[in-house]
């Protein structure tokens, strides 16, 4: 590899790890170096995925894809509680409408069943207030 490349490999590797670290706060300690050692490739799979093909597609506009991230999570029912929270607050920052984020929630009972759509509006409920504290 050149000098270029493996800097900004190194800078990708960074700025993957910072945004694991937002998303989960358990994952401040965790070594990256480790997961390479156990699986060689995985870092630069997830650094494509999280930045390359996957999620910087073009198609659909970052608040779209928190809204399919929130309907994809609420049909996951309570078992993502923490990740339903962190998106929420993501796609409110993205632009997302309260009103659109709970309709979202509302076409997951369907898939999800009314149980789950009802915690992931609780659950939306208290990020609301939250926010309106801050």
């Amino acid at each position: 590899m050149s000098d270029a490349f493996t800097k900004l490999f190194a800078q990708m590797l960074a700025s993957g790890q910072e945004m694991a670290r937002a998303f989960n706060p358990a994952l401040e300690h965790f070594d990256m170096r480790a997961m390479e050692k156990l699986v060689p490739i995985m870092p630069a799979d997830m650094l494509e995925m999280w930045f390359g093909k996957t999620f910087n597609r073009e198609g659909l506009d970052a608040k779209t894809r928190l809204l399919l991230t929130i309907g994809a999570i609420t049909v996951q029912g309570a078992l993502a509680e923490p990740q339903l929270r962190m998106t929420i607050r993501q796609a409110l920052e993205a632009g997302a409408t309260k009103r659109e984020i709970a309709e979202t929630i509302f076409q997951m009972s369907m898939f999800g069943g009314l149980p789950a759509m009802q915690k992931a509006l609780e659950i939306a409920q208290s990020v609301y207030a939250e926010e309106d504290e801050e």
